[in-house]
């Protein structure tokens, strides 16, 4: 600009009209000089003012798109817990309702075991309960433990069962019925929670160190054991997720 206003050169003495016009020439080129520095700052200014913008105004979508995606996965784990939570609270409910499906069966079993020693060939079923339960003990002198209203089928039996055991084992055995240490008595209906036995009966020797015990409430139990897998899979149908069975 400087070198520009060189140009401007005095050629000797001037009218004051002239000077005055050379003067406004030279105002004129420095505003104009001025206008277009402010004009090429101000360009200059709103270009570094909307890349300025520009980057901002990305540097935000950026940060608010990572937010989104952010609350967008925990609002996505939230559903599946949530899911998780029902799905597990759904099978445990069934599992409880089978677990009480069974439970109810087992209890109707048991129920039904007051109706065997009512049966005509319950005196046939204590034999064959006295013998397995002599081959298991496997003494030479044995008491036989029953209820008091059983204890005349018990010494009718004695007989047939020593006969029987020595058939099977080669074996002579001596056998009492216990008259002091008897197994409860059956179930009374006014009395329901009293201990009570359905019949069966129990083995000891003669010190009364080994005990075996044979009732019916015991065959019921050691078989609803043993049975429980096939009984669920009668009840439920089989499991898609398992794999082997006992």
């Amino acid at each position: 600009s400087f070198s520009k206003l060189a140009d401007f050169k005095m050629a000797g003495p001037m009218k004051e009209d002239d000077v005055q016009k050379q003067l406004n020439q030279m105002v004129n080129f420095i505003l104009k000089e001025a206008k277009e520095k402010a004009e090429e700052i101000n360009v200059k200014a709103e270009e570094e003012f909307n890349i300025e913008k520009q980057r901002l105004v990305q540097s935000e979508k950026v940060k608010v798109q990572k937010e989104f995606e952010r609350k967008e996965k925990q609002v996505e784990v939230q559903k599946k817990i949530a899911y998780s939570n029902e799905l597990n609270q759904s099978r445990l409910k069934i599992l409880r309702a089978r677990e009480e499906a069974v439970i109810r069966l087992i209890d109707e079993a048991f129920k039904r075991l007051d109706d065997v020693a009512k049966k005509p060939d319950y005196k046939n079923l204590l034999v064959q309960l006295t013998i397995q339960a002599l081959i298991k003990l496997n003494e030479k002198d044995v008491a036989v433990m029953c209820r008091q209203v059983d204890e005349h089928l018990v010494q009718e039996i004695l007989p047939e069962v020593t006969k029987i055991y020595k058939q099977k084992t080669s074996q002579d055995i001596k056998l009492t019925v216990d008259k002091v240490n008897r197994l409860n008595p059956p179930r009374d209906p006014k009395n329901p929670e009293a201990p009570s036995c359905t019949g069966g009966i129990m083995l000891a020797t003669s010190e009364g160190r080994i005990i075996c015990n044979n009732t019916l409430e015991q065959r019921l139990s050691l078989v609803y054991e043993q049975l429980l897998p096939y009984v669920r899979v009668r009840l439920f149908g089989s499991s898609p997720n398992r794999t082997h069975f006992d």
